[in-house]
């Protein structure tokens, strides 16, 4: 009776545990319906040359989530899946108290009886309004227009003012893809488009294609450029060449050199945020190869040194992560990757230095909010002293005279574009320090 009455005792308690873990469960996590066979493939659209034949593609875990929860911003399911926050929960195995659950990415193909999980904290985002982008002022069209640098019948070239992000996103108001719709298109009837990105702090030259054709070709020019890095290693001449002055703390132990580091994102914080740094394993599947030139500009005696940095690969946050991690020497400004080198350095104040230096915008002095002049090495805030200076690239305009389409246009024609931007005032200010 005794053995009888400790059993049940111990069926009861394990009844409430799993209790427990699945409120525990229903707390953290949003479950979405299964995948359906039908829907484990979409239909695309005609087979060129088939017939009435269908082509098809398999559905993704992005595609899923989109189905399942149209209401969700597209913005804030890229970030659940960068920071690795969306998971799978796969037949036979749907206890979900016991089975560990698996990340997936959003390219990641689904299997009928699939389930994809999300944070319950999704729930608790408000439906995007779609209110309509408030008209630009005569100010800030103006301003918009001065950063025109080069302009023909094919591409569109703006120095990038520090502090301005090239897309939107979350508590994003202005953006540059979107302004530049808004008055660039000048004679045209189709706005600008980008090709490729700054980051938000970077400042410097910056392309866009004025036509779907341009924008095609500049778009192929820019992948292969990542493609073909290491089949372009110690060519002069190449069809795309890219020049960053960067500002560092420190300087390299040779005065120029080659930089090939795979690269690889990690997420910290607990899940809050992400960085790209360095990856031993270059045979990961999650790293990508990485590939920079360097050579020193210039020298000072406070311990500053003046880089030229020319990437062959188009990876996020490259630049910086090769100059903090593998030269040793981060980017005056770069408190993401270096934080630490600028706290040992001295002479900074660091107290109320974020990521995005939004310290350094309180005084409006430009339309868009935008300060140019506060940030150099002078002061306690030192902004991110990275400026793409100089980009040579084809005369597509050129190049797509007398074509009937990209595909048959001969770049090599002509001589191509050199494009040059100027320092915003602020580097230019350091420039003047450390070379005075």
């Amino acid at each position: 009776m005794a053995a009888q009455a400790e059993w049940m005792f111990r069926a009861l308690r394990s009844g409430r545990r799993h209790l427990s873990a699945g409120r525990q469960w229903e707390e953290k996590w949003l479950t979405l319906p299964p995948v359906t066979a039908s829907a484990t493939v979409e239909v695309k659209g005609k087979r060129k040359g088939s017939g009435n034949e269908l082509s098809s593609t398999p559905t993704t875990a992005l595609k899923w989530i989109v189905r399942c929860c149209p209401n969700l911003p597209i913005s804030l399911l890229h970030k659940l899946f960068r920071l690795r926050q969306v998971r799978l929960l796969s037949p036979p195995h749907m206890d979900t108290q016991h089975q560990t659950l698996k990340r997936v990415a959003a390219k990641y193909t689904l299997n009928a009886g699939d389930r994809i999980l999300l944070p319950q904290s999704v729930q608790q985002k408000p439906a995007p309004t779609h209110k309509p982008h408030s008209p630009l002022t005569p100010q800030q069209i103006n301003f918009i227009r001065t950063l025109v640098i080069y302009k023909d019948p094919a591409i569109l070239v703006l120095n990038k003012p520090p502090g301005m992000p090239v897309q939107g996103g979350i508590n994003i108001k202005h953006s540059l893809d979107v302004v530049a719709a808004a008055c660039l298109n000048y004679e045209y009837s189709e706005p600008p488009r980008l090709v490729h990105r700054l980051d938000r702090d970077c400042s410097g030259i910056l392309v866009m294609g004025r036509t779907q054709t341009s924008t095609t070709v500049l778009h192929s020019i820019f992948r292969e450029k990542t493609s073909r890095a290491l089949d372009n290693i110690g060519e002069e001449k190449r069809i795309l060449q890219r020049r960053y002055w960067a500002l560092v703390l420190g300087c390299p132990r040779r005065s120029k050199g080659l930089v090939t580091a795979s690269l690889g994102k990690v997420v910290v914080d607990n899940g809050k945020s992400d960085r790209i740094t360095v990856v031993d394993n270059s045979a990961s599947l999650s790293s990508q190869h990485a590939i920079t030139e360097y050579r020193v500009l210039a020298s000072s005696s406070q311990g500053y040194t003046w880089l030229e940095l020319s990437p062959l690969t188009g990876r996020k946050h490259q630049l910086r992560v090769h100059c903090a991690e593998v030269l040793g020497t981060p980017i005056v400004g770069d408190y993401k990757y270096g934080w630490q080198a600028h706290r040992k350095w001295g002479g900074f104040d660091l107290s109320y230095v974020e990521d995005s230096c939004e310290e350094l915008l309180k005084e409006e002095t430009l339309p868009f909010g935008l300060n140019l002049n506060n940030g150099s090495i002078s002061e306690n805030h030192p902004r991110l002293h990275l400026h793409c200076k100089q980009i040579v690239l084809p005369n597509i305009s050129q190049a797509l005279q007398n074509v009937q389409s990209f595909s048959n246009c001969d770049l090599s024609l002509g001589e191509g574009l050199e494009l040059v931007a100027d320092l915003p005032p602020y580097m230019q200010r350091s420039w003047d320090v450390t070379n005075g």
